[in-house]
């Protein structure tokens, strides 16, 4: 009997357990940094019709404003058929559909061999809007992968030398030519080449560092929400331990009720016992759940300086270096409690890590503050920051061991966890500043405003220096 009843008080026990928190999935970052496609098929259709306004424009205005000499109806017949592809497109495929690398390349592609058409019966390259041909080729270069905005830049480049060559002349007054000098025709070559070249190839830098950008904040995105789901799993469990309370509490009232009815030798009595002995350790276990510092409890908002730099360096002592921790401030000065954020404790963290990864033989975390400023530094004896890299430290993916090479835990970063860290600190209002100190070894230097990071006055406040 005694057994089946404790079978069936494990079943009402477990019910009390504390749940595995769930598994936090790892921060995977897509370090690819080939640009996708972003060119939606409307907005190519929408610069195609102003192309063909502002041609249409032009023709008309040199024609009958200026009564220059143009074959108009060939112009027209052009300008014509890119106002016609316009109206299929605007059919076949409405909505806002993003245009695919190689379609959206052709269709520019098409822009160019129409312009160079159009520019090939009104003069070639002595026509001054010869210069549009560089438009084109901007657009592939800030939208589309580097294989299809090169595509683009090589269509633009040959448009441009059969121009050189092969054209109609310049429309000008009835009877008259303008004849100019090859030499200047060789020039306005050289120039829309080089033209093409200087603005694709800013027009492809920009664009990649803002998708570099845009990727490095999103992984720090991922990360900060990261780190707020584990605290938050914290306040869970602290709720649990309230809502858990009320029916322990009264499990254990009829457990003793039980206990005080029943004979000392009657086995009811044996599992009235075990039922409080249970109840009590789930007691504990609650118990537990809310004293850790995670709960989001106002106390536990806080913590002193010196708590702070002991839970960022203790994951990482057994690493092998020495790691040393300390608070300096003004002698007989109280040390500040500051306030528990989750992303000061991951980016200090990962700067120990990464001190405790290529120390020699010590890490030094020293916590500093006066009437202005609290500030950490994390220091280590190892071969400090590579100079080539060092300007760049705090940008994304500038890292100058991507395999983990002479690090203990060989571990392969894609050089985000110092952006990541730099800019969740910034956001709490923290200067970062990297450098190597002169007997050798790296120094990162945290420092924020006191009223930024201390934590409001209540309570009794921590020890002095």
């Amino acid at each position: 009997m005694a057994t089946a009843q404790q079978l069936a008080l494990s079943r009402v026990i477990g019910r009390f357990r504390t749940p595995e928190p769930p598994p936090v999935e790892p921060l995977e970052f897509d370090a690819t940094l080939e640009r996708r496609g972003r060119l939606r098929l409307r907005t190519l259709v929408l610069l195609r019709w102003l192309a063909v306004a502002g041609q249409t424009a032009a023709l008309l205005i040199v024609y009958f404003g200026f009564g220059f000499d143009a074959p108009l109806g060939w112009c027209l017949a052009v300008i014509a058929v890119s106002a016609w592809l316009n109206v299929v497109l605007s059919f076949l495929s409405p909505g806002q559909r993003l245009a695919k690398d190689w379609e959206a390349a052709g269709q520019l592609a098409f822009d160019v061999v129409q312009l160079s058409v159009l520019l090939g019966l009104t003069g070639g390259l002595e026509n001054p809007f010869a210069l549009l041909l560089i438009a084109p080729v901007t657009v592939a270069a800030a939208t589309l992968p580097t294989r299809q905005g090169l595509a683009v830049g090589a269509v633009a480049i040959a448009a441009a030398s059969i121009l050189g060559t092969v054209s109609l002349d310049l429309p000008w007054l009835p009877g008259q030519t303008l004849d100019l000098p090859r030499l200047y025709e060789i020039g306005v070559w050289a120039a829309i080449l080089v033209g093409i070249a200087f603005t694709a190839g800013y027009a492809w830098q920009a664009a990649a560092e803002s998708s570099r950008m845009e990727l490095a904040l999103a992984a720090t995105q991922r990360v900060l929400a990261r780190e707020q789901r584990l605290s938050a799993l914290g306040g869970l469990a602290a709720a649990a331990a309230h809502e858990l309370g009320t029916p322990l509490a009264t499990i254990q009232v009829v457990a003793k009720e039980l206990l005080r009815s029943s004979p000392p030798d009657d086995p009811v009595a044996d599992d009235a016992r075990l039922l409080l002995q249970q109840a009590e350790r789930c007691r504990d276990i609650l118990r537990s759940l809310s004293a850790r510092p995670d709960t989001g409890d106002v106390v536990h908002a806080r913590l002193g300086l010196a708590q702070l730099l002991d839970e960022v360096t203790e994951p990482y002592r057994e690493m092998g270096p020495k790691i040393v921790d300390r608070v300096e401030g003004p002698p007989g000065e109280f040390i500040p409690d500051v306030r528990r954020l989750q992303e000061v404790i991951h980016a200090l963290a990962s700067f120990v890590e990464n001190a405790a990864d290529f120390a020699a033989s010590e890490v030094r975390v020293t916590g500093r503050f006066d009437a202005d400023t609290i500030s950490v530094e994390v220091a280590d004896d190892g071969p400090g920051f590579a100079s080539d890299i060092l300007a760049k430290l705090g940008e994304p993916y500038v890292t100058s061991r991507p395999h983990g090479e002479g690090s203990r835990s060989h571990h392969q970063g894609m050089g985000l966890g110092f952006f990541i860290a730099k800019t969740l600190l910034e956001r709490t209002g923290a200067k970062v500043t990297f450098g190597n100190e002169r007997p050798g070894g790296a120094v990162i230097q945290v420092e924020w405003p006191r009223e930024a990071l201390e934590a409001p006055e209540e309570g009794l406040r921590r020890g002095g220096v």
